[in-house]
């Protein structure tokens, strides 16, 4: 069996691992769309790495984009096979992967006419242009290649390959992937055939979230490719980021009368401020103050919430037992109407606005932070992380003073702050405390350690030896290793 590490690797997007065992199978450990840099991706999106139409089948972790999000393209590259994840999964991606392919439309259109003012004489027979990697058409095509199984389900992909998903904590539907895979192995020039396990943990969550369980205990392994997004990092405790937010909003909304502005993703991480912000206010302590979704994808997304209350956190269901709706209260509004969102950046008066994106690299945040950033009485808070060529992160760049948005330079006034809280990964403690109580460490040979910025993974490798691990390799991108 070998694996060949295409993305992902030294980074934190783009995840795509591919498995060839020896009886010839091929399976693509997640299909992850590489984001944060605008058009810069697109290049590094249509180089695969191999032959979708030769691919047998994807197991996919969990649906956000940067995990599932080049779908659709393998599907029009002539990939056949079916894609294997979780219900929960299947029906966020129908979701995502829909907006995914709108934004790229809106994206190409708005290149393409700077590319036309570019090159207004263009040369016969030659073109700048560019096309979308997939349309709406391409994810309806890909929708109907799903296969979903329940958590804890061992079952069968093929003859000598079984897989088993259990709850990994990070999203709605998110799962550690355990594959089991027959073939031969050569111990003391002995040979025989073994089962050799497997293990690719996606994105890990936390051990204590408001609306998810904690990632559940998952089966031995041999082998385990694992996330290090946040692998030289602790998190703040669950109450203080409960507290910082309630502090924020006390701050900006109250006392300068100003209003707070949170780029979040659509799914996981807006439903969980949403809920912390019901808590609040079923406590009698959030100001009287309006909060605004300002998302069709969030707005949807929490519908598909609402549909899978068992697998939410025992926090969700004592909730649920008094209050009918976790996600929902009085002075809350979802909005989907783009004039209504619009109309946002007109009001004066104190509120919250929720909206994606996360890195503040498109959508509507994007446009309610170029309209107050210069006013001193608000605040953008950043509630997770940023890929560091994003607008996320660059506007927390210290004493920085001027940032262009939408190609304007824009005095920066409100304030800039950070809840690393509400992350949906782990940090590395809460990681390896989770490998060390699922496994015996002694028994795994070998680490892969992907998905963290290069000083994250090299750190997080001196923790996992720490804690008794051996042969821990970050491996580059491309690069195939042989189990």
């Amino acid at each position: 069996m070998k694996i060949q590490f295409l993305g992902a690797t030294r980074e934190v997007t783009g995840s795509k691992h591919l498995i060839t065992t020896d009886s010839g199978h091929t399976i693509l450990l997640d299909c992850g769309m590489y984001q944060g840099k605008g058009m810069e991706t697109d290049a590094a999106n249509r180089d695969l790495g191999f032959d979708p139409a030769s691919l047998d089948c994807v197991v996919l972790s969990h649906a956000h984009i940067d995990h599932s999000g080049l779908i659709p393209y393998i599907v029009k590259m002539g990939f056949k096979g079916d894609i294997y994840c979780t219900p929960a999964t299947r029906d966020l991606c129908a979701l995502m992967l829909a907006d995914t392919a709108f934004i790229q439309e809106q994206d190409v259109r708005t290149y393409n006419k700077k590319i036309d003012k570019q090159h207004p004489h263009k040369e016969k027979g030659k073109t700048y242009k560019i096309e979308p990697l997939y349309n709406q058409n391409d994810v309806n095509r890909a929708m109907k290649q799903f296969v979903t199984y329940s958590y804890d389900r061992r079952f069968r992909l093929f003859d000598d390959v079984l897989l088993t998903f259990t709850n990994s904590g990070h999203m709605l539907g998110g799962a550690i992937c355990s594959l089991e895979v027959y073939e031969e192995s050569n111990v003391e020039n002995q040979k025989s055939k073994v089962w050799k396990r497997v293990t690719y943990t996606g994105d890990v969550g936390r051990a204590h979230c408001h609306i998810l369980p904690p990632p559940q205990l998952f089966p031995q392994c041999d082998y385990l490719i694992c996330e290090s997004t946040y692998g030289d990092k602790l998190h703040d405790e669950q109450m203080v980021t409960e507290e910082e937010l309630l502090g924020v909003v006390e701050d900006t909304c109250v006392y300068r009368k100003g209003q707070l502005l949170i780029p979040s993703f659509s799914v996981g991480r807006t439903q969980e401020i949403v809920y912390v912000l019901n808590q609040l206010y079923n406590d009698g302590r959030l100001p009287h103050i309006p909060v605004y979704v300002d998302s069709p994808m969030s707005t949807n997304a929490t519908q598909i919430f609402r549909m899978y209350p068992d697998e939410l956190s025992e926090e969700v269901q004592d909730t649920l037992r008094f209050d009918p709706d976790p996600f929902g209260f009085n002075t809350l509004r979802y909005i989907t109407d783009i004039n209504e969102s619009k109309a946002l950046n007109h009001k004066d008066e104190p509120c919250i606005i929720i909206s994606a994106s996360g890195m503040l690299e498109a959508g509507r945040i994007k446009h309610h932070v170029a309209n107050h950033i210069s006013d001193p009485r608000c605040t953008i808070l950043i509630v997770g992380y940023c890929e560091p060529s994003t607008l996320g992160a660059r506007i927390q760049q210290p004493g920085l003073m001027w940032i262009s948005i939408f190609g304007l330079d824009r005095r920066i006034k409100a304030q800039i702050t950070k809840i690393e809280g509400f992350s949906g990964h782990g940090d590395y403690k809460e990681m390896i405390d989770y490998f060390t109580r699922s496994l015996a460490v002694e028994q795994v040979k070998q680490v892969f350690v992907v998905h963290g910025e290069e000083t994250a993974a090299e750190a997080y490798k001196g923790h996992l030896e720490e804690a008794g691990f051996k042969q821990i390799t970050i491996p580059h991108k491309g690069e195939e290793i042989s189990l």
